[in-house]
C-alpha cells in the first residue's frame, strides 16, 4: 500500500516521513492497518512497523507494469512452445536515435564566442 496523508483527516495519521512510502500491511483492524516500512537508519534499512488509517492509504501500483510484462511474457511461451519454437521476452534498450538533418541558412547561424580577455593593471 502506498500511504498518502488526507490533511482532512487528523485521526491515525503517520508522521510526515512516511507520506509518499509504500509499505507491506502485516495487521487490519476495524479503521486501520498495520504498515511495515522500510527506514533507513544510519548506514541499515530498518522495517518499521506503524498502524495507519485507511484514510491515508491507497492500493499500490508501482507493481501493474512488471505483472502486465509478466502475463504477456507468459502467454509468448505457450504460444511458441506450440509453434516448436524459443520465444524471445528479454527487453531490449532502445538504442540511439535517428538521424536528422537541420537547414539553416547563413543569417540563421549565430556564432557563439568568448569575449577576448583584456589585462587592466591599474
Amino acid at each position: 500500500v502506498d500511504i498518502v496523508v488526507d490533511s482532512s483527516v487528523q485521526s491515525g495519521m503517520p508522521f510526515s516521513f512516511y507520506h509518499g512510502r509504500t509499505g507491506i500491511v502485516f495487521n487490519v483492524n476495524r479503521n486501520a492497518l498495520g504498515v511495515e516500512v522500510t527506514k533507513c537508519i544510519g548506514n541499515r534499512q530498518l522495517r518499521k512497523r506503524i498502524h495507519v488509517n485507511v484514510a491515508h492509504l491507497r492500493k499500490s501500483r508501482c507493481n501493474e507494469s512488471f505483472l502486465k510484462r509478466v502475463k504477456d511474457n507468459d502467454q509468448k511461451k505457450r504460444d511458441a512452445k506450440l509453434q516448436g519454437l524459443t520465444a524471445d521476452v528479454k527487453r531490449q534498450p532502445e538504442g540511439p536515435k535517428d538521424m536528422k538533418i537541420v537547414k539553416a541558412t547563413e543569417d540563421d547561424v549565430v556564432v557563439l564566442a568568448p569575449l577576448p580577455f583584456i589585462e587592466n593593471h591599474f
